[in-house]
């Protein structure tokens, strides 16, 4: 019995000494690392992948084709597992996301660079430009106003930014090859149409000095057209610009369209 018990002993100290060193292999002292974050943004209509020129059905007798698809995407901020909140320097904290400029995979690259390195679940990030920079002047936009307008998202200063340019054509059951053009944006400080999306990573993203993981995200632009409110383009949905109601419903329905696919930790 006794030499049981003595047997019992030298397993429980093994067994706790082996957990003592996995739990002191698995601290990491994080303090002052940085590293790169990367956002891999993919356009899609439902289960397909988007490509310019190709009809989509919508849940109406209508569809469409587009040949400009772009937004803007600001205020990114990841927040880790201990609830601290990372937010990307605010002079740099906006970007297009074209997809004309897409690679062979259909996606387009955001890269987050000096990003503190710690375990984030959740990333938030905004549609459009907030009242906050806005109320800077043109001035203080500092490079993006050129690059924004050079992307032709401004109608002008006074009216604002388009957070969305989607160009194409419509058919219905009565017209074929209509003009589509669904310009969002907020209009001046009037009607603000910046929205913020939160979305919960499916596991740890884990940014280190030695490691650039990706984050992949996808827009259904399905949910632009039918999501929380089904619009039909050829009744009053075919021509968006500055429209309180309409602008507002494809805000709205465009908020809820993004969606983590997967994460690389590479």
């Amino acid at each position: 019995m006794k030499i049981l018990k003595y047997t019992f002993a030298l397993l429980l100290c093994a067994t706790l000494s082996s957990c003592s060193s996995d739990d002191d292999s698995n601290s990491e002292d994080l303090t002052g690392q940085t590293g790169t974050l990367t956002l891999k943004f993919d356009n899609g209509v439902g289960d397909q992948d988007f490509i310019f020129g190709t009809s989509y059905n919508k849940s109406s007798a209508e569809s469409y084709k587009l040949e400009t698809l772009k937004y803007i995407i600001s205020n990114v901020r990841v927040k880790d597992e201990n609830g601290n909140t990372f937010t990307y320097p605010s002079a740099d904290n906006v970007f297009i996301v074209d997809e004309a400029e897409s690679n062979n995979a259909g996606e387009i690259y955001i890269d987050l660079d000096n990003v503190d390195a710690a375990n984030y679940t959740e990333i938030t990030f905004g549609l459009g430009i907030d009242q906050d920079r806005y109320a800077l002047g043109a001035e203080g936009q500092g490079n993006f106003l050129t690059q924004a307008e050079a992307a032709g998202m401004m109608w002008s200063w006074a009216t604002g930014y388009r957070f969305m340019r989607f160009d194409g054509t419509f058919s219905s059951a009565t017209v074929t090859d209509e003009a589509l053009n669904i310009h969002m944006g907020s209009v001046g400080t009037s009607l603000d149409n910046y929205r913020e999306i939160t979305l919960q990573f499916p596991n740890t993203v884990r940014v280190r000095e030695t490691t650039t993981p990706q984050v992949h995200i996808v827009a259904d632009i399905a949910k632009v057209f039918d999501g929380e409110t089904s619009v039909e383009l050829s009744n009053g949905y075919s021509q968006v610009h500055t429209d309180a109601t309409t602008t507002t419903v494809i805000a709205n329905n465009f908020q809820n369209a993004f969606s983590v696919h997967h994460v690389h930790n590479e």
